[in-house]
């Protein structure tokens, strides 16, 4: 590793293409956070029920799902740079509108998730498909690394200012008028329109290319790619819950959006400088020894939840999930491109037809996991069900491990064959 000013020559060194990409994702990093944590603690503030945020998390992947296929028709006309912008900015509108709802009921709720879904169904896919196109599997640990240290700083200075901010602005009187909790989270979308705005801004610096192969949509892929998408439904199994799981238990055991962002940003700081050296230091072959420690990391702390189940047990499964997510997503996505760019030579199709599949896989996982929540609510109590659902989730994540090693040895059997020929 270098010192700061030699690691910023080195990204200056970068293709403009993924410049441009790196540093649209680094603006957009400052929203996730928001999208991610706020909303849920906005939902479950105004509906004080899990399971109301449960069903908007269920209904914004819906809106995912909808979003990507539709995306798959638009690429052959809309340019993908115009595509991705436009998740971008309507995720800040989508929010802007739910937080302008006057009352939170099961349709409103249903639609406000759906929409948020959409917008972020054009955000992943375009994202995925640009980093294909701009990346390779030599400098893909350097770009996702580098994305996720941004990530993790921005989990870690967003939620602590956000929660910073709602509980001082609540109650003070600006212009005659006293802010409630709601107009406080109105400002807060503000600030989130303003900054898609930026990115999108930054955005249009690339130069991006579109599938060159028109046709999208298939229903029979190899079996590397099926294996593929079990390994997106496992991390879609969890993934469900690493939105509206946080936010529920802080609220439910510690209390007020100002711990949310103090307990997120806690174990941030070194997870962030942790994933960047991965990012810059690790070699392809080093992919699978990070995701095995990511798995453990986040098994241990559900487990911390489930026996604790106080604010001492949250605390630890926050501090867990922020050091997990970055170290499985810096190993998972390259796998995942890695094996996009040796199928799609395999079968000549469109890579858009594998990000497509991938999505719907991990919508699977998603159902699965926030379906199995409400049916521990509903069949058991909440209770049960916020202590011993993360568990089971946790546990069947572990399966990932294998099966990823399985995937990265059928790949590299793959390329040896070819390099034969």
């Amino acid at each position: 590793m270098n010192n700061p000013k030699q690691e910023y020559a080195f990204f200056k060194q970068q293709e403009p293409n993924m410049k441009a990409l790196l540093k649209t994702n680094m603006i957009y990093s400052l929203v996730l956070p928001i999208v991610e944590i706020f909303v849920g603690a906005y939902v479950m503030r105004n509906t004080s029920d899990p399971v109301m945020v449960a069903y908007y998390q269920l209904m914004m992947y819906v809106g995912v799902i909808a979003t990507s296929f539709i995306n798959g028709y638009l690429l052959k006309r809309v340019q993908v740079n115009f595509l991705y912008a436009a998740g971008i900015l309507v995720s800040g509108l989508s929010m802007f509108g739910m937080m302008s709802i006057q009352s939170l009921g099961f349709t409103k709720l249903g639609i406000a998730g759906f929409l948020m879904g959409a917008a972020s169904g054009f955000f992943w896919t375009n994202r995925y498909l640009l980093a294909l196109y701009n990346t390779n599997d030599n400098n893909r640990n350097y770009f996702f690394g580098l994305e996720s240290f941004f990530f993790t700083i921005s989990s870690i200075g967003v939620p602590l200012f956000i929660g910073a901010f709602i509980s001082q602005i609540e109650g003070k009187e600006i212009a005659g008028v006293v802010i409630n909790l709601k107009q406080a989270y109105q400002m807060v979308t503000l600030m989130v329109i303003i900054l898609t705005i930026m990115a999108c801004i930054q955005l249009w610096k690339g130069k991006f290319q579109n599938p060159k192969e028109k046709n999208f949509l298939y229903f029979r892929f190899t079996m590397l790619w099926k294996k593929m998408l079990i390994l997106s439904s496992l991390k879609g199994l969890v993934q469900g819950f690493l939105v509206t799981a946080p936010a529920i238990l802080v609220l439910k055991l510690v209390a007020n959006e100002g711990s949310l962002g103090l307990i997120q940003g806690i174990g941030g700081a070194l997870t962030a400088i942790l994933v960047y050296v991965l990012g810059r230091i690790a070699k392809p072959e080093d992919r699978l020894k990070i995701f095995l420690g990511g798995l453990l990391i986040f098994f241990t702390g559900t487990l911390f939840n489930g026996i604790l189940f106080s604010a001492v047990g949250v605390i630890l499964f926050v501090l867990c999930k922020v050091i997990f997510q970055p170290l499985f997503d810096l190993a998972y996505f390259p796998i995942m491109m890695r094996t996009i760019d040796i199928v799609a030579k395999m079968e000549k199709r469109n890579e858009y037809a594998y990000i497509l599949s991938h999505e719907f896989g991990l919508f699977i996982g998603r159902a699965l996991g926030l379906l199995l929540f409400i049916f521990l609510a509903y069949s058991v109590s909440q209770n049960f069900a916020l202590k011993y659902a993360l568990i089971i989730v946790g546990a069947l994540q572990l399966l990932a491990y294998p099966l990823s090693k399985n995937i990265i040895n059928q790949s590299n059997n793959i390329n040896h064959e070819k390099e034969n020929e």
